[in-house]
């Protein structure tokens, strides 16, 4: 490969890292065409990018983007693709969904940066499905200041609103 073709590969994935806020390095060696096809086209379902690259050249467009030296670097050893997403589980529920339907242990996780964390092992699959979105952790925070209120209001509804009414009445009556 040229000097030229090189550059306008790590450029390229440099791009990709800047776009997508996390991404998973996976090994997918071994899968046959039927199979990879049925990866790809998953992928292209949940919204992530796979792209099977060279170490060296996604340790160099790494470099370029002032990715910190970590553990991750440690994982660019023999066959890697790449996930790119949004979202920073679903490569993890993919993987774990693909797992299922084609019954083997491919993609292997060796690494992820997810939510600006390094994760490295295939141990973390599960830890990594369970990251909540921004969304949802939105919607979490609302649901827990919405319940001591509800709380409040279901209390003065129910049996003890009206003891809460009767006592109020005695104390003001005390009161004139």
């Amino acid at each position: 490969m040229r000097k030229e073709d090189k550059t306008a590969i790590i450029n390229n994935i440099s791009e990709e890292l800047k776009t997508y806020p996390n991404f998973y390095v996976t090994d997918i060696s071994g899968l046959n065409a039927e199979t990879t096809y049925r990866l790809r086209k998953l992928c292209f379902e949940k919204g992530v990018k796979l792209t099977v690259l060279k170490n060296t050249l996604l340790k160099k467009a790494l470099e370029k983007n002032d990715f910190p030296e970590s553990d991750l670097y440690t994982v660019l050893e023999g066959p890697t693709a790449v996930m790119f997403c949004e979202s920073a589980s679903t490569p993890a529920k993919l993987i774990k969904e693909f797992h299922k339907s084609a019954g083997g242990d491919k993609p292997v996780l060796k690494g992820a940066y997810a939510q600006e964390c390094v994760f490295v092992g295939a141990n973390t699959l599960n830890e990594l499905a369970n990251i909540k979105t921004r969304e949802e952790l939105i919607g979490d925070i609302i649901s827990l200041l919405q319940s001591p209120a509800k709380n409040v209001i279901s209390a003065l509804q129910g049996n003890a609103g009206q003891k809460i009414a009767g006592i109020v009445k005695t104390l003001s009556e005390r009161s004139e």
